[in-house]
């Protein structure tokens, strides 16, 4: 680019002199363009930036000279150049022509190669036609012999596996349930075989496979008979083989059925000679087994005793039931599956199209199993229940039957004959608590007699109390609902603690009062004190406190009338009875013989006498009370209703005066001498209520 701008001021400067050489005013147009057109064009042109690197490439000097050859020397290099570039295409054309030639060459070839092609294709063409009819039947005879291969392997039983499924010697292991898996598949699949046109070949299928099945479920029915005699129920693994036999039996009902009940006989005898020999320490067989210790030799309490054996039964009915469990539904629900499928082979054999309860019928296996060992159980708890009159005994035995009636429920259902027996058993034993109760209280009726001097409560009433307090406690810690818990006892107080009472009620006749009360309320406060901790009595001991109330005011009007008679107020009580609070009525009180000087003065000094021990002369009087601060209650509730008495009396007393007052200074006779007018009636009752509550507070 150097080169180019110095070829370029160099150009500038030649024109330039030019200019000013020339001395002609006048310029030819042509070059004044020319030169206008070169001076105004741009260098930033690509153009001339390209035609200036050119040049400035070259290395041209900026000469008259070499500006005259310039545009000759351009022109000549182009014109090599193009000469050039025809020589190259003609070396081009010379191999299109010799490719050319080859292509002809190639045609004629192919051409040739084509008509042998069909010739051949013309003399072959009868052996190809039979080689695909010959391919053809080849794939139709491999077809059919694949058909027939496979129709063999699936529907025909092999002699050996045959022999396996039906043969008497042959063991029940997997090989034996994969055959008849494989038997049973072909009985379906035979259906399909009955679609065809020719139905006769399913038919022959169908009736081999049949007799087949039939074979091996009675060779299946066989062994697990042979099985269950000799099962061992409480071995932790029990044989896989069995339960699945049970599951492949299932779809025979009918065969399952009759196992169950073989397994139920068998399972009933040997939990009842399990149940004698944890009773005893001997089974039938006569073995005894040192290490475990007979119930009868240990249990010598009749409550443990009963207990022990129910604990037993229920630990063989979970154990019985956990064992059958994994025999039975541990695998989910393929039994009631196979029976299902099994009402299809059999529809004769099962009576409704209700669904198979792996379940229910679980629990009435069970319920079947310990059918013996409830027999046992009853009878000997109904020795117990028959030999003994002791009652706290014979609740307790009750309410213990009534727990494992509750527990058996979880395990056996509502409908279990065992739930039956021990109902059975818990309604004997409140029977005969029952009859030993009456027992008791005819016993004490028939030699009633009256109560002690001291008043305590009877020695039969503190054994019942007692005995209701075992029950009670008893009660408290059973399983009864909470909802029950009220009605159901309700029928144990009224027999355990009713009769008593009322015979207590009855003692209390044979007395005066107040021991006729005191006694009583002696009695009601041990039986409410039984009951008052228990909330499920709470309704007998409001029934005790309405009791109770009326006897605490019966003993409270006695210590009332106590302290009106012993302080000489009940006279002017009784004459105050019949005064009205009118004037005219009440100065008619002077006039009446109580409240005379003398009686007055009297019944004064009776107060007086009485006020210093009042209190603990009234308290001597309940002072066979049991309950000492009752005896102060009643006591004081008493003084206060006395003390509302000596008011009343003060009133009128006070009104009186008042009355005859006025009546003097209305007849203006206020200066006649003090002995002539009336002596006030409180100068002769002088005591006022303030100081009568002072001395009994």
């Amino acid at each position: 680019m150097a080169g180019t701008q110095t070829y370029s001021n160099d150009l500038s400067e030649s024109l330039d002199e030019k200019l000013t050489a020339s001395s002609t005013p006048q310029r030819s147009s042509a070059l004044s363009n020319k030169l206008s057109g070169v001076l105004s064009a741009s260098y930033a042109d690509s153009e001339i930036r390209e035609a200036l690197r050119s040049l400035d490439e070259k290395s041209i000097r900026n000469t008259a000279e070499t500006r005259r050859r310039l545009r000759l020397d351009i022109q000549k290099e182009v014109i090599q150049r193009n000469g050039a570039v025809v020589q190259e295409f003609g070396h081009v054309a010379e191999q299109l022509i010799r490719i050319g030639t080859s292509i002809d060459r190639l045609k004629k070839c192919c051409e040739g190669m084509r008509q042998h092609i069909t010739a051949a294709r013309q003399e072959n063409a009868p052996v190809l036609e039979e080689a695909a009819t010959l391919l053809v039947q080849k794939q139709d005879l491999e077809t059919k012999k694949r058909l027939l291969d496979a129709f063999n392997n699936h529907f025909i039983i092999s002699e050996e596996d045959l022999l396996v499924l039906t043969g008497a010697s042959e063991a029940v292991d997997n090989t034996f349930f994969a055959i008849l898996k494989r038997v049973k598949q072909i009985y379906v699949d035979c259906q399909v075989l009955l679609g065809t046109e020719n139905q006769r070949l399913g038919l022959e299928l169908m009736d081999q496979s049949s007799r087949n099945l039939n074979i091996g479920y009675q060779k299946l029915y066989r062994w697990i008979q042979k099985e269950f005699k000799t099962l061992n129920l409480e071995s932790p693994q029990i044989s896989s083989v069995i339960r699945r036999a049970l599951r492949a039996l299932a779809e025979r009902p009918t065969l399952f059925q009759s196992c169950l009940d073989l397994f139920a006989e068998a399972r009933e005898h040997v939990l009842t000679d399990a149940f004698y020999s944890a009773l005893t320490g001997s089974s039938d067989e006569n073995y005894q087994n040192p290490m475990t210790k007979p119930i009868e030799f240990y249990a010598h309490d009749p409550l443990r005793y009963v207990g022990d054996m129910l604990a037993w039964t229920h630990s063989a009915t979970v154990s019985e039931r956990e064992a059958l469990e994994s025999l039975f539904i541990s695998d989910g629900d393929e039994i009631s599956k196979g029976f299902q499928a099994g009402r299809q082979a059999e529809p004769w054999s099962v009576g409704d199209d209700e669904a198979f309860d792996g379940r229910k019928a679980l629990g009435e296996l069970v319920n079947r199993d310990v059918a013996g060992v409830a027999r046992a159980l009853r009878q000997r708890i109904e020795q117990v229940i028959q030999n003994h009159e002791d009652a706290v005994l014979l609740y307790n035995i009750a309410n213990l039957v009534l727990f494992y009636r509750v527990t058996f429920i979880k395990l056996l259902g509502s409908d279990s004959s065992l739930l039956e027996t021990l109902s059975s058993l818990g309604q004997s034993a409140l029977r005969q608590f029952r009859n030993v109760v009456s027992d008791n209280v005819s016993a004490i009726q028939a030699d009633l007699v009256a109560p002690t001097p001291d008043l305590r409560m009877p020695d039969f009433l503190d054994e019942a109390l007692g005995q209701l307090t075992a029950l009670l406690k008893t009660y408290d810690s059973s399983l009864t609902p909470t909802s029950s818990r009220v009605a159901d006892f309700e029928p144990i107080v009224s027999q355990a603690l009713n009769p008593f009472l009322s015979t207590c009620e009855k003692m209390a006749k044979e007395t005066d009062e107040p021991s006729a009360s005191m006694f009583t309320v002696n009695c009601l406060l041990a039986a409410k004190t039984v009951l008052s901790t228990y909330d499920f009595v709470q309704d007998r001991v409001s029934e005790l406190n309405e009791h109770l109330a009326s006897l605490i005011s019966s003993l409270t009007e006695y210590q009332h009338a106590f302290f009106l008679h012993t302080s000489g107020l009940h006279p002017l009580l009784a004459a105050l009875a019949a005064i009205e609070e009118i004037p005219h009525s009440l100065i008619k009180i002077p006039t009446l013989a109580p409240f005379q000087p003398q009686p007055l003065t009297t019944a004064s000094q009776t107060l007086d006498d009485f006020l210093p021990s009042a209190l603990m002369d009234a308290m001597e009087n309940l002072k066979l009370l049991r309950d000492t601060k009752l005896a102060q209650e009643i006591t004081a509730d008493a003084a206060a209703r006395f003390c509302e008495d000596f008011d009343f009396v003060e009133g009128k007393l006070a009104a009186v005066d008042e009355l005859r007052q006025s009546a003097v200074r209305e007849s203006g006779e206020e200066n006649e001498k003090e002995e002539q007018e009336p002596v006030p009636l409180k100068s002769l009752f002088p005591r006022t209520s303030g100081e009568i509550r002072v001395l009994l507070s």
